[in-house]
C-alpha cells in the first residue's frame, strides 16, 4: 500500500470551477501514477473553508470506476495566511513499493510542496 498526495486551487467558489480543478487533478494523478480506481483503498479530499459549492468526492464519482471507491470530504483546518480556495487529496492505493510515486500539485497549490511536485523515488 502506498499513499499519493495532491492539491490544486480554484479561482472562484463555483460548481464549475471546482469540477474543472478536481477533474484536472485526478487526470494527472491517474496518468502520472498509472493508477486505476480499482486499485484504490480510499480517498480523502479536504477543502478550505471558502469552498462549499460542491463536494470534490461528488465530482470524482462521475469518473469511470470511481463510484466504488470509498471517499470522504473534510474541511481543511484554518491557518491564518494559508493558501485559499485549495482542494487537497490523499489516496491510499495498492502500488508496488518499488514504484515511483508522483504527487500532483497544480495551479497555486504547486508552491505547497515543490519538493513533491515531481516524481520522487521511494525511500527504502
Amino acid at each position: 500500500m502506498q499513499a499519493i498526495r495532491g492539491a490544486t486551487t480554484v479561482s472562484e467558489n463555483t460548481v464549475e470551477a471546482i469540477q474543472e480543478a478536481v477533474m484536472e487533478m485526478l487526470d494527472e494523478i491517474e496518468k502520472r501514477n498509472n493508477l486505476h480506481p480499482t486499485d484504490m483503498i480510499s480517498v480523502t479530499f479536504s477543502v478550505t473553508s471558502d469552498l462549499d459549492a460542491i463536494f470534490p468526492a461528488a465530482v470524482a464519482r462521475y469518473r469511470a470506476d470511481w463510484n466504488n471507491v470509498p471517499m470522504i470530504d473534510v474541511q481543511q483546518m484554518y491557518v491564518r495566511g494559508s493558501l485559499e480556495k485549495c482542494i487537497r487529496i490523499l489516496i491510499h492505493t495498492y502500488i508496488k513499493s518499488s514504484t515511483t510515486i508522483s504527487h500532483i500539485y497544480l495551479r497555486n497549490a504547486s508552491k505547497l510542496r515543490p519538493d513533491w511536485n515531481l516524481p520522487q523515488p521511494l525511500q527504502a
